[in-house]
Formats: C-alpha cells, structure tokens, sequence
C-alpha cells in the first residue's frame, strides 16, 4: 500500500513540474512578444527624403509636393509606398547653401528600393521681376516625377537621400511667354557624398559657383548675399574644378582639382575674386 502511494506521489509531482514549466514558457513568451526582448524579425532600416536646391536667376520658385513615394517592385505601377504627404509648396530658392528641407522618412523593410515618386499639385509658381506666373507641369502630374534611386535599406540603418532640384533648368520660358516645370532632379546617397564650401571676398561678386567633373556639371549654388558664403553640398567621392561665374564687373574664376571625400567638407578659405579692368 504505501509502495502504491508512493508511484502515484512521484506522478503527480511530475505532471506538476511539467505544468509549471509549460506555464514559465507561455509567460516569458508573452514577455518577450510584448515588450519586444525576444524579437528577432525587426528587419527595416529608415528611409529619409531631403530636398535642397541648385537655383536659378528667379526671385522664387515655387514647387507644390503632395506625395512622396517609394517602389521596391520592377513594375512600377505597383508595389508603392507612400513615405510621406507633405501637402506643401516650397521655394526651392530658400534651399541654397547647404540649407535643407526633408520631405518625409519611414521606417522600410530592409531590401533595394528601385526608384521614388513625387506627386505635384498644380500650385507651381515662379517669380520674376515682382510677378508671379503659374508653372504647368507638362507630364508627370498624374503619375509623379520619377527617378531611379536603387536604394539599399539595410537594417537599424538610416538612409538619407538628397534630391537636388535644378531650378535653372527646371523652369522653362515657352515663346507665347508662359511657363513650365520640367522637373530636373538628381538623386544621391548622402553617405556616399563630401561637401565643398568658403567664402567670396569681396561678397558684392555674389558669383554663380558650379561643382564641374569633365563635362558635367554636378552641383550648383550662389553664394550668399552679405557673407559671401557658400557651400556646394552632395558631391559624390572625386576631383572637381570649382567655376565661380560673377556678376558684371569681375572676372570669371576656375580653382581645379578640388578633391571630395566622402563625409568631409572641403573648404576653400577665401576666394578672391578680381575686378574685371575691361570695365573701368
């Protein structure tokens, strides 16, 4: 009798300790699902969008951005996402010199992302001379300004892309006088890109200053008015000729053989620039 006490002791306790086990493992699971311990399937990177500009000879010009998108599928007309909806107009003219406005970041699944979107609205302006003049956008306003970017989103990692818009040449004068966008953007990996930067002296010059590799030209800014300063931002790993275009009454200037280094801003110092004496 107590030999059968005995077994039947032994195989309570070892359903017990089998129950209280399965019970410790359900608990640390919903533990770890809850806050996140155990998780091991976080596989996304964040994916920010920055706008700056090369500008233009124009007072402003005005570009009115709804939608920012992404597509990691070959057809691209499927396979969007939607990384931001800024809803906003933006004088692209502000967003000189390294001065930067970021359009939206989202968190993505890690992968190669072929290629972005923006969707405009139909408030696109430019000003000349005080005026302002509408800007129609001749294709691209219903299904957005496409551009191939090959984006590799990699996990805990942040990506920024610069999107330079080419104002100057972006604007286009029609002969019966009117005006179009013709949106010219170029699209960088910020982590793969140096800077170049310095001073005009004497500030009055206020030189168109332009980032030229064999016959490309590559970057474009002006310097600013009252400081002379300047900054030429996104220049991907290389040698360039700096060209400084000023105004009336000085002389055109070349330093060459500028070197970039990724993640270094290369600076110039002062850079004088000489009266022209043709017109004196």
């Amino acid at each position: 009798m107590n030999q059968k006490f005995g077994n039947t002791s032994r195989g309570n306790i070892s359903r017990a300790l089998t129950s209280v086990i399965a019970s410790t493992a359900l608990m640390i699971s919903l533990v770890g699902c809850d806050d996140g311990i155990f998780d091991s399937t976080d596989d996304s990177g964040t994916f920010r969008v920055i706008l700056h500009d090369a500008p233009g000879d124009f007072q402003e010009v005005n570009v009115d951005i709804q939608r920012v998108e992404v597509n990691k599928e070959e057809d691209e007309d499927s396979g969007w996402t939607t990384i931001s909806e800024p809803d906003q107009v933006y004088d692209l003219l502000e967003l000189i010199n390294g001065v930067q406005e970021v359009l939206g970041e989202e968190e993505l699944e890690a992968g190669t992302y072929r290629q972005i979107r923006l969707i405009l609205g139909d408030e696109n302006t430019v000003v000349i001379d005080d005026e302002s003049h509408d800007m129609m956008v001749p294709s691209g306003q219903q299904t957005g300004i496409k551009l191939n970017i090959d984006a590799e989103i990699e996990s805990g990692i942040e990506y920024n892309l610069l999107l330079d818009f080419d104002a100057k040449r972006s604007v286009v004068r029609r002969g019966q006088g009117d005006f179009l966008l013709k949106p010219v953007i170029k699209a960088t990996n910020e982590a793969i890109t140096g800077n170049v930067a310095g001073t005009i002296e004497p500030e009055e010059a206020r030189p168109w200053i332009y980032a030229i590799a064999g016959d490309d030209t590559l970057s474009t800014t002006r310097s600013e008015e009252g400081t002379g300063e300047f900054r030429l931002i996104g220049l991907e790993e290389g040698t360039y000729d700096i060209s400084f275009e000023p105004v009336d009454g000085y002389q055109s200037k070349i330093e060459e053989d500028v070197e970039v280094e990724i993640g270094e801003t290369t600076d110039l110092g002062t850079v004088e620039i000489d009266e022209d004496s043709n017109d004196e």
